[in-house]
């Protein structure tokens, strides 16, 4: 799966990342290299998470949406 992920520096020094299509997914790091290779891990944790509680609710449907 490919996301997309905004990276800005952050006044305090470092870079924050942020997944575009998943907003929860936040991560930070001391050099764009290290704050990219923390926002997979917090991307994974978040579609964990998200299936865990899928799982809880009930019955889930996976649906296709085509962006034109």
């Amino acid at each position: 799966m490919q996301f997309t992920i905004k990276l800005e520096e952050s006044e305090e020094g470092g870079y924050t990342a942020r997944c575009l299509e998943i907003p929860a997914a936040i991560s930070e790091g001391d050099t764009e290299e290290e704050a990219l290779e923390n926002i997979k891990e917090a991307i994974q944790l978040v579609l964990e998470v998200t299936g865990e509680q899928a799982q809880v609710l009930g019955e889930i449907a996976i649906v296709e949406v085509s962006v034109n």
